[in-house]
């Protein structure tokens, strides 16, 4: 189109065309006119010249665009056309600017935000031979309960266990049948499952061959530390593969003992899990959080105040049954009731990021507090402390925040002072002309102004305070809270003259009580 134009004749001048050199006109001439650089058109030809390069604009212009680019493709070596639509600019990146300026996000400090220390929740690992027969032994002896807790949690649909038979071992089998077996039972599937043995004798083991065809053991023995090493003598003499013990009132028993119980359940091919607790209480499940110790060691002893749920011991001696990090540990829990420990708020933050009682209890078994501590340690050296400068900063920027606080507060105050210094002038004008009306009809003639003022300043602060708001644009109703106050004031009359009856009451009264002695000396004189 350039061309085009630099090359049309003026108006009246010959219809002829002058093209310049090395222009995209140059195959016209190549063909018809050889070594010629002018083109001679008449009237029809020119007009039919310019329609034709108006349609190739028009048609250029409605594919868009073809702009030859500056760089060669890399892979072909050749120049490539680009297309307007497909240019970058920068105001592309938007507000934030290119990639390379962005900033990276903080990580956070998991000492002050523990879900930044937390993963997202996984499946834990469970022991593979969690199936076949479990006996219960050590429940169903009370009747304040029917400790059929323990046997949920074994027949639980979202557990780890797989047991086709579940067997009470118990010592009384047609006591423990009462208390187990019921419309619970049949609801939830325990009914299908549910087997009894009773024992020989009341608090006596299973034989050998009672545990013929047993794979898991959960039992139960108080704080009787002794049978501990019965059952494990029991699991080596048996085919039984798993065993979980549940230890109470753990604080009587003496480190030596506790870890001979503990030796005592070491065998090939057999795993053993030993839970021990303080009291047993009646508070519900995961009420407290808890810490963990090796139980047998000088730090896993239980403390004589020791106390904890019946239902946290029950979960917590089940779940190690099922999860393969509690396979041959001996671990002693107790009830954290300070709000502020590190168990309390790693086991606060667990659940809140949504970890069921076994991931949480896993969590806590194989990484637990001190795994928690060293993230923080090791946070604090990939982000060491603060220089003397950004201390300086900081120390200088709350300066500038108390001044700030300070000067808000001052202003808050001198607003106040005037704001009562503006009412009280408003309130003492109100009562001066009050005065002087009152005066002219004769209705205060034994009275000062000052002694008129001091009665009436109740009414006269009102009718400041009143005034002053209505001064300052503020939205009022006269009528209603004229009525306001004198209704208050009348209240407040009606309470002092109670009060002065029942004072003069007690001066009567006090009179009255004078001795009989004291009045007859006074009638003889």
């Amino acid at each position: 189109l350039s061309i085009l134009c630099a090359a049309l004749p003026h108006p009246g001048a010959a219809s002829a065309i002058t093209v310049p050199h090395s222009s995209p006109l140059d195959p016209i001439f190549a063909t018809s006119h050889p070594g010629s650089r002018k083109l001679f058109l008449n009237n029809t030809d020119m007009k039919v010249f310019v329609s034709a390069l108006l349609a190739l604009l028009a048609a250029s212009s409605s594919d868009g665009f073809v702009t030859r680019t500056a760089f060669l493709s890399p892979t072909s070596g050749a120049a490539s056309p680009r297309t307007g639509s497909t240019e970058v600019y920068i105001s592309s990146w938007g507000s934030q600017g290119p990639p390379s300026r962005w900033k990276k996000p903080e990580e956070p400090d998991p000492a002050e935000k523990i879900q930044a220390y937390l993963k997202a929740p996984e499946p834990v690992a469970a022991r593979d031979n969690l199936d076949g027969s479990v006996l219960v032994s050590g429940w169903v002896k009370s009747k304040e309960r029917t400790d059929q807790e323990v046997f949920d949690f074994l027949n639980a649909e979202e557990s780890a266990f797989s047991f086709s038979k579940i067997v009470a071992f118990v010592d009384d089998e047609t006591f423990a049948k009462k208390r187990l077996i019921g419309r619970h039972a049949r609801y939830t599937g325990l009914m299908d499952k549910l087997g009894f043995i009773q024992a020989s004798e009341p608090g006596a083991l299973p034989t050998v061959e009672q545990l013929e065809g047993v794979k898991s053991w959960v039992a139960y023995v108080g704080n009787d530390i002794a049978s501990v090493t019965k059952i494990a003598e029991l699991v080596k003499s048996s085919g039984v593969e798993n065993v979980s013990v549940l230890i109470t009132d753990a604080s009587e028993h003496e480190v030596s003992a506790s870890l001979d119980a503990v030796k005592a359940l070491e065998a090939d091919g057999k795993a053993f899990t030993v839970v021990a607790v303080g009291k047993i209480t009646e508070d519900a499940e995961g009420k407290y959080p808890y810490a963990i110790h090796d139980f047998g060691t000088e730090g896993g002893v239980v403390p004589s105040n020791a106390t904890f749920s019946r239902g946290e011991s029950l979960r917590l001696v089940t779940e190690c049954l099922g999860l393969d990090c509690g396979t041959n540990k001996a671990m002693s829990f107790t009830e954290v009731r300070d709000v502020n420990a590190t168990e309390t708020k790693l086991i606060r933050g667990l659940r809140e990021a949504g970890y069921t009682r076994p991931q949480e209890i896993d969590h806590m078994i194989t990484k637990g507090v001190d795994a928690y501590l060293k993230a923080c340690e090791e946070y604090k050296t990939k982000k060491p402390e603060r220089t003397e400068e950004e201390d300086w900063m900081l120390r200088e920027e709350e300066k500038l925040k108390k001044a700030q606080e300070e000067a808000l507060n001052r202003q808050d105050k001198e607003r106040e002072e005037k704001k009562k210094k503006d009412i009280e002038g408003i309130a003492k004008e109100w009562a001066k002309r009050d005065f002087f009306r009152r005066s002219m009809a004769g209705e205060v003639a034994d009275m000062t102004e000052e002694e008129y003022i001091e009665s009436v300043w109740d009414r006269a602060l009102f009718e400041g305070d009143l005034k002053w708001r209505i001064m300052n644009g503020y939205t009022t109703d006269e009528k209603q809270e004229l009525d306001d106050f004198k209704s208050k004031q009348e209240k407040k009359k009606q309470a002092m003259l109670e009060k002065a009856k029942a004072s003069l009451a007690e001066i009567l009264d006090e009179e009255d009580a004078v001795p009989a002695g004291k009045d007859d000396e006074s009638d003889e004189e």
